[in-house]
């Protein structure tokens, strides 16, 4: 089957917009008490960095800047009492949800069975404090650190790329090894460099315009429509890192495994 024809296979197989959709829904359920998190117990430079990652992601301007460091500066004892031990338990609980789906989003892309929750729990909460860890500094890495755009966009690029890859060996429990996963992470991290890049452009104007229209409602409808437009970049780019990894040569030369041995791996690794 020709390459195009194979793809449109896979995105079908993967089902692109339910798993998008869902998994934008579970990153803004944990996204919300996340920042309520922060805001109540983390240290003012981790704060700092945060917002400085979301307007690097988001170009963010000062009209709709505010609105995000409005959450963050509340008194910490104040958003603190408000949310407790039970908000931190509940974050928890909807940052999981958030790996799982994007756990399912791999193993349909592989074509691999699911793997139960014994196997996977410690694995999604390693990605969940990895992903943590690495938006807290995407703002500095998208600058180089001070050195500049150039270097940051390579820096962003490449940084983007392991984290993808190693999200995908993660959350498939190691059942692909890394070579065949490669292909998924770059198509993955340019993807999103080049959304996240578009976004700089449009989102500014949609912010300020559902500010100023709906006010702090506005800002939310508009950050749900971006989350569901990266998950359909994120759910395209895994679909076609398989797609890619599996053609001809490349199979050969990653030692990609096709989809039946894939699947007789993963039940040997559950075994």
């Amino acid at each position: 089957m020709p390459f195009v024809g194979r793809l449109l296979t896979q995105l079908v197989h993967v089902n692109v917009l339910d798993t998008a959709t869902r998994m934008a829904a579970q990153i803004f359920l944990t996204a919300v008490p996340t920042v309520f998190i922060l805001a109540a117990f983390a240290p003012d430079s981790a704060r700092n960095n945060l917002v400085e990652s979301l307007r690097g992601a988001l170009g963010l301007r000062p009209t709709s800047l505010d609105e995000f460091q409005q959450i963050f500066n509340a008194t910490s004892e104040t958003v603190r009492d408000a949310t407790g031990g039970i908000g931190i338990v509940v974050t928890l609980l909807s940052a999981t949800a958030c790996s799982r789906v994007l756990q399912r989003l791999c193993e349909r892309s592989w074509h691999m069975s699911h793997t139960g929750a014994r196997v996977a729990a410690w694995r999604w909460l390693a990605w969940l404090l990895v992903w943590l860890a690495a938006l807290l500094f995407q703002g500095r890495i998208h600058a180089a650190f001070g050195a500049g755009s150039g270097l940051g966009t390579a820096l962003s690029l490449v940084s983007g790329t392991l984290l993808w890859w190693w999200t995908q060996h993660v959350l498939l429990g190691g059942r692909i090894r890394w070579l065949p996963l490669l292909p998924g992470a770059v198509i993955t991290g340019a993807g999103l460099l080049v959304f996240f890049w578009a976004s700089k452009i449009y989102m500014p104007h949609a912010f300020d315009r559902s500010i100023t229209q709906f006010g702090p409602f506005g800002l939310v409808f508009t950050l749900l429509s971006w989350l569901i437009m990266i998950c359909v970049t994120i759910t395209v780019c895994i679909a076609t890192g398989y797609v890619v990894a599996s053609e001809g040569h490349l199979a050969r030369l990653l030692g990609t495994p096709s989809a039946e041995n894939a699947a007789q791996s993963a039940v040997r690794t559950a075994d």
